[in-house]
């Protein structure tokens, strides 16, 4: 039998050496026994190796040597002797052992891997660090006991999470010092050498009370979590006796209290009304001619302002804009214009009812040779022209707003709303209107071949015949 000694039990490189050394000389697994420090063997420790027999190892897979640097954290006595025998396997003609998940070795291994795995999460989430004044500042020191050799593997976390800060990092196998630049490690420490608390635990403690929420509290998960063990290094494990015994109460407390009324949800439009300009429609249209909120005025022909009677009971928001709206100064005019007055013709709606805008109010557009592309106006853009549009809306107090495009309906309900899988639904606004979005007829335009547009089309006629019902 020969001894083979390890300085450094998890010293994935230290075990290499000698395992490549003893493969070279054709040991067989079962004639090695592998002690590390000073403890010795039956058979006498750190015998000399016996000469080599070949020049050079045979390749083994990459996933081995991973398998190794994980395996040799943990705490098992046995792993160096497994793992010298699954190279000498890997060596010795069964190349795809790794494969092999019912092998006893490779299952061992594996379930190794997860339980090394395991207690690094736990490290990282059950470390408390405490304050320790020292000659030259403060020192952060935390104390721990894991169940494997965890400390080289976990410390370049808390280095990234604590770089600026001083700390040391204490287990009974090991310990890990960061002093802002440097990261070392030591040998092993006691419970003794770090602190038993600290000033900032109480602030911690009365936080912790107050997040617990009793009605989400499920005993045995959170023990599987946060095993028993740990809790007493954790300041805040004195709290959760008390807080699981007087959860059910809690819990009952909150049911019959009294529910909290939610906050009525500001849309853009509400919010653009403390900029809108006052003044009677008429008023409003003059002055928007001379809007400079934003760049569009400046390529544009002129400002193409709402047109429809004041006192209509739906006012219909359009996105922006066209060429031949910037050209005559009225809304929906141009191919888009005729689609839907053919649309609203179908609905049975009379156009003559309703006022009709574009939640921007200027074309923005590239020029291409002599063609002028559109172009959708940006975030900027769009909330300059809000309260223009606030102001028509608080002028005319409709009964209902229709949107077309996402851009009118986002302008209207916010951010948060999706046009194709919320159009054609009433919803109330908080002024007491209600509103509706469907798409824009320029989207029909662009479908692109003539089922589609057909099937889109009578969508669109569809949504638009909701507003019949409300206008008789």
């Amino acid at each position: 039998m020969l001894g083979v000694r390890l300085d450094d039990a998890s010293d994935a490189d230290e075990w290499r050496a000698k395992a490549r050394a003893l493969l070279l000389a054709e040991v067989d697994p079962a004639e090695v026994e592998w002690t590390t420090g000073a403890e010795g063997g039956l058979f006498g420790s750190d015998d000399a190796l016996p000469p080599p027999r070949h020049t050079q190892a045979p390749a083994v897979p990459r996933d081995f040597l991973s398998l190794v640097n994980t395996v040799l954290a943990h705490s098992d006595p046995r792993r160096h002797a497994t793992l010298y025998r699954m190279l000498w396997r890997l060596a010795h003609g069964e190349r795809n052992l790794l494969a092999i998940a019912t092998d006893d070795d490779v299952a061992w291994a594996h379930t190794c891997v997860k339980q090394v795995n395991r207690d690094m999460h736990k490290m990282k989430a059950f470390v408390r660090f405490r304050e320790l004044p020292v000659d030259d500042g403060t020192v952060y020191v935390a104390w721990f006991e894991p169940d494997h050799d965890i400390v080289t593997r976990v410390a370049p976390f808390f280095v990234r999470r604590f770089t600026g800060m001083r700390w040391s990092l204490l287990t009974p196998s090991r310990s890990a010092h960061w002093d802002g630049t440097t990261l070392s490690f030591g040998p092993g420490a006691q419970r003794a050498d770090a602190p038993s608390g600290d000033a900032l635990e109480d602030l911690w403690r009365t936080y912790y009370a107050n997040i617990f929420n009793p009605a989400r509290l499920k005993v045995d998960a959170m023990r599987r979590e946060m095993p028993v063990k740990y809790w007493k290094n954790l300041p805040e494990a004195q709290l959760i006796p008390g807080l699981v015994r007087d959860a059910l109460p809690r819990m009952q407390a909150m049911v019959e209290k009294q529910p909290t009324i939610p906050r009525k949800k500001i849309t853009p439009l509400q919010k653009a009304v403390a900029e809108a300009p006052e003044g009677s429609l008429a008023a409003l249209r003059q002055q928007a001619k001379d809007c400079r909120r934003c760049d569009l005025w400046k390529p544009a022909t002129q400002t193409v302002f709402g047109m429809g009677p004041s006192d209509a009971r739906i006012v219909v928001i359009g996105e922006q804009p066209g060429d031949q709206e910037d050209l005559a100064g009225k809304p929906f005019i141009g191919p888009a214009g005729k689609l839907f007055d053919r649309a609203l013709e179908e609905a049975g709606v009379d156009r003559a009812a309703l006022y009709i805008t574009n939640a921007v109010k200027h074309f923005k557009f590239e020029p291409r040779g002599k063609r002028r592309l559109h172009k959708r106006a940006n975030a900027e853009e769009q909330a300059a022209c809000r309260p223009w549009l606030a102001a028509e809306i608080d002028r005319i107090r409709p009964d209902a707003i229709v949107c077309l495009g996402a851009m009118a309906a986002q302008a209207v309900f916010g951010a948060s709303f999706r046009l194709m899988a919320q159009r054609g639904q009433w919803i109330d606004l908080p002024d007491g209107a209600r509103a509706m979005a469907t798409v824009h007829p320029s989207y029909l335009l662009r479908l692109p071949d003539e089922q589609a547009r057909e099937t889109g089309y009578a969508d669109f006629v569809r949504d638009l015949t909701l507003m019949r019902t409300l206008l008789r």
